[in-house]
């Protein structure tokens, strides 16, 4: 983690969060971003309900989560549910804005936010106080102490209502299906699909630069881009990065297969590196190949370290 980190804060690409654009009828997307020197947003999207706005994913950084608030300032229409995708930060982060600004929000996601609040999370913390302890930067202090302000948030990123099956739901009058995926990129994964436009929205089952692996059972994760490639939709909101068409979509898991087997081979670690980056040039933002490669080298290397680690990450 430390050094995914560091990898973040080098990136000198990108912004923070977009406007609101719609990608299917009453279906808008904002974009996540990376901020120069901090930790990503992910991507939003926010769907424009009979009875209010749904916001899947929240974002991390206050100006992400702004956007969300202004475009729906902008409808004249309140937020009445967040689905959050998965646990992490970047995804959950502005739950607390929200329910500040939209008093009787309603959340909803997984079980695994409790775990990975006295695990993942609390090690992270640790580790962030260990990096303001070690710098001098202000900024980089900063940087670091809202981060632990996230962490510190709890019971305010916390769901409302805990989703543990697959199954359809009517959310603020619209019809959603829900998909519960377990041991993936997280312990609990949600995807959302909404049913009049078959948008498929993936939360971090699809990222782009690179498949952001820090949590994930690698061999669920690739399970679950099987059966994503066989559900019914038109498009897919990755985690990370532009929608996907189905192709797009059929590409990256065949790059996603390739990469886990590169790994688990006795080869260079370039060429697992070559392959990811080759396989999916086309849906790579200009200009960050460098990036790219750097990120999935720490993957590579990720998946090549302590096998005990990953394993504890597939069971319960």
């Amino acid at each position: 983690m430390r050094l995914l980190i560091a990898f973040l804060a080098t990136l000198l690409t990108a912004g923070a969060a977009h406007g609101a654009t719609e990608i299917a009828p009453r279906v808008h997307l904002i974009l996540g971003g990376f901020t120069p020197g901090s930790q990503p947003d992910g991507n939003s999207t926010v769907i424009d309900a009979r009875g209010g706005l749904i916001v899947i994913d929240s974002g991390r950084h206050a100006a992400h989560t702004q956007a969300i608030v202004d475009f729906a300032r902008s409808l004249r229409k309140p937020v009445k549910a967040v689905i959050n995708t998965h646990w992490h930060l970047d995804h959950i982060g502005g739950n607390a804005m929200l329910r500040r600004e939209f008093p009787g929000v309603r959340i909803y996601a997984s079980n695994a936010f409790s775990a990975a609040r006295t695990g993942f999370l609390a090690r992270y913390r640790k580790q962030l106080e260990e990096m303001i302890a070690a710098t001098p930067d202000a900024e980089a202090q900063k940087s670091f102490r809202t981060e632990m302000a996230l962490v510190d948030a709890g019971d305010q990123l916390a769901p409302d209502e805990v989703l543990t099956r697959s199954r359809e739901m009517k959310i603020a009058g619209r019809r959603l299906r829900i998909g519960v995926v377990s041991h993936a990129a997280t312990a609990s994964d949600i995807t959302v699909t909404d049913v009049a436009t078959k948008v498929l929205i993936a939360g971090d089952l699809v990222t782009l630069p690179a498949p952001f692996l820090d949590t994930a059972c690698p061999k669920g994760w690739r399970d679950a881009l099987d059966a994503l490639a066989k559900s019914d939709f038109t498009i897919v909101v990755p985690g990370h990065g532009a929608p996907m068409t189905r192709s797009e979509l059929e590409a990256y898991r065949s790059a996603f297969g390739a990469l886990l087997t590169c790994a688990e081979a006795e080869g260079a670690k370039d060429r697992c590196v070559d392959g990811w980056v080759t396989s999916l040039s086309p849906l790579l933002p200009s200009g960050e190949q460098d990036f790219t490669r750097m990120l999935t080298s720490y993957y590579v290397d990720l998946l090549r370290g302590d096998p005990s680690r990953i394993e504890q990450l597939c069971v319960d």
